[in-house]
């Protein structure tokens, strides 16, 4: 069962290895939900450190340069160490790529190759016997070249400390996976909200499939945040009786419905806390509570502060 709140006892460090003509697109979508999950805990939920195999700039396949903060042979001990590899993977095919793969894997807890990044990891022998997935157009050439890699046209696979992504979409979800596994579900939710990014390809396959059910339920949430549904209007348009949405919920996100549902609502006042200037009697209404003095108390009960003061933190 998912766990609705977490806080890691220290940050979760990750390292992350990119290599010239790497994907923006895709170390975008593992930066960007990290650093919306550190603002949406307002503290340091996740630390990371961008490395180069020699510690120059690296540039991504649509010129951008990138200055790494060191060397890989530099990069300390860590709990996930992201492998980025996207054009010219074969260029960096190199007996020393290989040698430094195999010393930092040491180091990491877990290993994640994302988009071409698998094939220098299977060089590497680190996937040997595993079950692996790399980006698609490549799944042939891979299956031919790594006899001892079992192959699989995945999203995202994950095999004992080792988690292989097919590319940019798919490094989206499973960052939000990861974010759920150290922050709970409550955080990835916030994240989501943040990205427009409702789950709807349905989550990668690091974790287990999503509930359509529930997804259709948080659809519903969303959309009547300004006039909540009551839980039993939301079980009827979901043909599904409440007790049955209740235990859905609780089974995926580790928190009953209308717990999830006022979690929305505030997230929504917090937003509009951080950036409008709408006074707390609209904000109110638009997050469906019938006073201002409702919304402040729902809001201090979260997040420990009154919506003035809240607002004033930034």
């Amino acid at each position: 069962m998912q766990k609705w709140t977490k806080t890691p006892a220290s940050p979760v460090t990750i390292g992350i290895l990119i290599f010239d003509r790497f994907s923006n697109l895709c170390l975008s979508n593992c930066l960007e939900p990290l650093r919306a999950a550190n603002d949406v805990a307002r503290e340091a939920l996740f630390d990371w450190r961008i490395v180069t195999p020699d510690g120059a700039p690296a540039r991504s396949s649509s010129d951008i340069q990138v200055l790494p903060h060191g060397a890989l042979r530099d990069l300390p001990e860590c709990d996930y160490l992201f492998v980025h590899a996207s054009y010219d993977h074969l260029r960096h095919d190199t007996p020393e790529t290989r040698r430094a793969l195999r010393a930092a894997a040491g180091r990491a807890g877990t290993v994640v190759g994302l988009d071409t990044a698998p094939w220098l990891l299977a060089a590497a022998g680190l996937l040997d016997g595993r079950h692996a997935t790399l980006h698609w157009d490549m799944l042939d050439a891979f299956a031919e070249r790594f006899l001892k890699v079992e192959v699989e046209r995945a999203r995202a696979l994950r095999d004992g400390p080792f988690v292989t992504c097919a590319g940019a979409m798919s490094a989206l979800d499973l960052t939000l996976d990861l974010i759920a596994r150290h922050a709970g579900t409550a955080t990835r939710l916030d994240v989501e909200d943040q990205f427009m990014h409702s789950g709807d390809r349905g989550p990668a396959q690091v974790v287990p499939e999503g509930d359509p059910l529930v997804r259709r339920a948080l659809a519903l949430m969303r959309e009547h945040v300004e006039r909540p549904l009551p839980l039993s209007a939301v079980a009827r348009r979901l043909t599904c009786q409440p007790r049955t949405l209740d235990r859905r919920f609780r089974r995926a996100l580790g928190a009953p419905p209308g717990a999830v549902y006022r979690h929305l609502r505030l997230s929504e006042a917090r937003k509009l806390l951080d950036g409008t200037q709408l006074g707390i009697a609209e904000i109110a209404v638009r997050c469906g509570y019938d006073s201002p003095a409702a919304l402040a108390r729902a809001v201090k009960a979260r997040y420990g502060r009154a919506p003035s003061a809240l607002r004033q933190s930034g």
